[in-house]
Order: C-alpha cells, then sequence, then structure tokens
C-alpha cells in the first residue's frame, strides 16, 4: 500500500516510465507518485504478481496508467523483453528507476557483518542483484532513449555508502559500485541527452525493510539529522519525482543523499 500524497503537481505529464522492483515498498510508491504526476508506468516485479497487480489497480482507480510485467533485472533477455513491451504500448521509454534488491535481511548480527565471516557468496549475490541488474535494464532501454535523445535514469542506493553504522559488507559494496555506475554512465550518455543520478536513501519510515523498526530507533534518527525527523517513503519518492522531471535537466552524474541531511557527502 503507497502512502497518499495529494499535493503531487504533474511533473511527468505524458512520460513514460520504468520501476523495477516496484511490487511492494520504495517502489510501489515511487511507481504510485510518478503517475499521481502523470507519467505512465511499468510495474516491474520479479515473484510478487498479486502485489504487482494491486499496485497497478491502484494507479489505474486513480485515474493513472499502468502495467505489470515480471522480469528479472539479472537477465540481459527478459529486460529487453519488457522495454520492447512497453515501447510497444506507449511509444516511448523516458525515465528508468532502478529500485530493484536482492533478498536481503538487515540484522546486525547476521554473518555479513563482519570481515571475518562475510563470504564472497554473499557479495556475488548482491554484486549480480543490484549492479547486473542495473546494467541490464540500462542495455535494454538504451537504444529507445538514444533515439529519442533524452531520457532520466536514477540509481537508488544508501546513506550506508557514506556512513556505515552497520557493516553490511555484500549489501553496501554492491550499492557503492551503483556510484561509479552513474558517473559513468552520465559521461558516456549525456551527448545523447540522457541524465544519469543516484539518490541515496536512509532508514525510510516504513518499508518492508524497516518495519520491524522501533519507534524508538525512528526517534533517535529524528534526533540526529538536521530537519529533525526520519525521512519517510513518501518525501523519498518526491525526490525520484525531482530527478525524473524536466526541473534537474542540468544535473547528472551526481549521488545525492535523501536523509534529511544525517549525511552530507
Amino acid at each position: 500500500m503507497t502512502q497518499s500524497n495529494p499535493r503531487i503537481p504533474a511533473l511527468l505529464t505524458d512520460k513514460v516510465a520504468i520501476v523495477t522492483g516496484a511490487s511492494r515498498g520504495l517502489g510501489a510508491q515511487i511507481a504510485g507518485q510518478m503517475a499521481a504526476a502523470g507519467a505512465r508506468v511499468c510495474v516491474n516485479y520479479l515473484n510478487s504478481k498479486e502485489a504487482a497487480d494491486q499496485v497497478v489497480a491502484g494507479i489505474i482507480a486513480a485515474g493513472g496508467q499502468a502495467f505489470a510485467y515480471q522480469a528479472d533485472v539479472s537477465d540481459l533477455a527478459q529486460m529487453q523483453a519488457l522495454a520492447a513491451e512497453v515501447v510497444t504500448r506507449y511509444g516511448r521509454i523516458d525515465i528508468l528507476v532502478n529500485n530493484a534488491l536482492p533478498s536481503y535481511q538487515f540484522n546486525p548480527s547476521a554473518d555479513y557483518t563482519s570481515i571475518e565471516t562475510v563470504k564472497w557468496a554473499h557479495f556475488s549475490q548482491q554484486l549480480d542483484g543490484i549492479v547486473k541488474g542495473a546494467v541490464n535494464t540500462v542495455q535494454a532501454v538504451l537504444p529507445q532513449m538514444k533515439a529519442q535523445k533524452m531520457g532520466k535514469i536514477i540509481n537508488i542506493s544508501t546513506n550506508l555508502v557514506y556512513n556505515p553504522v552497520v557493516t553490511y559488507y555484500d549489501y553496501t559494496t554492491a550499492k557503492s559500485a551503483l556510484i561509479g555506475l552513474t558517473r559513468n554512465l552520465a559521461a558516456e550518455l549525456g551527448q545523447y541527452g540522457i541524465r544519469v543520478n543516484l539518490l541515496a536513501g536512509g532508514l525510510l519510515q516504513t518499508t518492508d525493510a524497516s518495519r520491524l523498526t522501533t519507534e524508538e530507533v525512528f526517534d533517535y534518527i529524528a534526533t540526529t539529522t538536521p530537519l529533525r525527523k526520519a525521512t519517510s517513503v513518501a518525501d523519498f519518492a518526491n525526490s525520484v519525482l525531482l530527478m525524473a522531471s524536466d526541473l534537474s535537466l542540468a544535473i547528472t552524474g551526481q549521488s545525492i543523499a535523501v536523509d534529511g541531511g544525517l549525511t552530507m557527502p
């Protein structure tokens, strides 16, 4: 269920967006707010068909346009098929949000939080899902974006890359790699009118990943953040809208923390 945000301006009228990992949590919120801002949205999912269909139903009920599409971001052929379906339905691809995340448990006492116990298999799973997934999606949408001579690619990361308060070696390393990928993509693709940026969130209130987080923890985050509040899922999604819209045409190659100033990279 996405959080309501009735004040979303029509920043994305007639734009076409793909949001990976959009069946629930942050991805669902981004898809919903993009549709509310006027975009036609492809809600990508891997396993959660029912949840993805619910996201689409909510968008349509609110007067928006969307469809769900099952595809594994770690498989290039599947992402190329997804991109082809989006073009068939909507005629173009303007926005790609790389949000998909491999299955992960944010457990501070897990064996992947120590360099003495983390295994390379932990790294491989996260690198395949996060970095390989982003490379595949970019390669899939690139022909259409180049033909249009415009596009927005937004990679979703974490502020743990700036401040590893918990040493999730595998997850943070893969998310850090997105920074390098973002900068290289921006440098190469700018000549085609394609902007590439990264948004790094903190502990968001509230997603599947933070559903077990106590109010005391959120209160502590608020006291250490300049804005004195934890960042909501809706607020983070609004930052994605900004980067996806024409208001950010002069911004590319940037890695921006969206955490109320908790980190200042």
